[in-house]
């Protein structure tokens, strides 16, 4: 009888304590009022944006240089507006976004089987790892000449130059991936069976997706940079118009403010798919290792 009453206060304790360690674990969450939300998120931004507006038209007030080299905002708006009116913003815009997206996605069905095998097999990576690496640092615009000699002046061509910069970025950022998995992670994984193509699907790929993702990230910095590279370059109706072919028409016409508005224009859309596509992906990551607090 004794035994049994001691035996309930030692139960009880442990359950105090197991209670206490999952409301350790919990995250509260709250709903965030939506002028902290805009505070805290679009106003640095917009600030920025401003500070760079005022420097650029200070700049042009004070003629630190000939006014048609640095036209005003108000130059770059009107060459904006001109595009809307004309009806071939938007096409522009899609054209070059397609195209990247596109490309984008084939360069992470390629990068992603490679970046696995190299990753796992060790004669594979003595073989194939510096040559990706090596890859990874040669600049995109190299591969221009050589593509539009093997594949010619269309499409095909820029999706080459697309694969060749993004792929080993891609590859590479899972590599490093996988290599910072614990070991008892894969060792837990073959216990419950989960081995070869299982193994990786449900404990490799899960385990080593932050290293994932910031190669996803790298990746389509690189899918958009390698197209800007090729549309500058090369130049064909079968193209048809994107970002980098009206920057590189408005330099031959020298129009400083459409050139400066074809900037804009490639920088707002990378950023955009970088915010709208993996800044919610990546937070999503974050909240499900309960690392969106220390994150922010």
């Amino acid at each position: 009888m004794s035994s049994s009453t001691e035996l309930r206060p030692r139960a009880d304790e442990s359950a105090g304590v197991g209670a206490g360690l999952d409301a350790l674990e919990t995250v509260p969450t709250e709903r965030v009022p939506l002028g902290r939300v805009l505070r805290q998120k679009a106003l640095p931004p917009l600030l920025g944006v401003a500070l760079v507006l005022g420097a650029w038209q200070l700049a042009h007030s004070l003629r630190l240089t000939a006014p048609d080299k640095l036209p005003a905002p108000a130059d770059v708006w009107v060459a904006l507006t001109d595009l809307w009116y004309e009806g071939t913003l938007f096409s522009i815009i899609w054209t070059s976004l397609w195209r990247g997206g596109s490309g984008f996605l084939l360069a992470v069905a390629i990068g992603t089987p490679v970046g696995l095998l190299v990753a796992r097999v060790r004669p594979v990576r003595a073989a194939v790892g510096p040559l990706l690496t090596g890859l990874q640092s040669l600049p995109s615009v190299a591969w221009v000449p050589a593509t539009v000699i093997w594949l010619g002046i269309d499409d095909s061509a820029m999706y080459a130059v697309i694969l060749l910069g993004a792929v080993p970025s891609i590859a590479n950022g899972l590599i490093s991936g996988i290599d910072q998995v614990p070991p008892l992670f894969l060792r837990a994984g073959r216990t419950l069976g989960a081995t070869g193509p299982r193994g990786a699907r449900y404990v490799l790929l899960p385990a080593a997706l932050p290293g994932y993702l910031a190669g996803l990230k790298q990746g389509w910095a690189f899918s958009w940079r390698s197209l800007m590279a090729a549309e500058l370059i090369t130049s064909s109706p079968e193209l048809g118009l994107g970002l980098g072919r009206y920057l590189e028409n408005q330099r031959e016409f020298s129009d400083m403010p459409g050139v400066l508005l074809g900037i804009v224009l490639i920088l707002v859309v990378g950023v955009a798919v970088d915010l709208l596509c993996f800044g919610p992906l990546e937070r999503r990551v974050l909240r499900s290792r309960g690392l969106l607090a220390a994150a922010r």
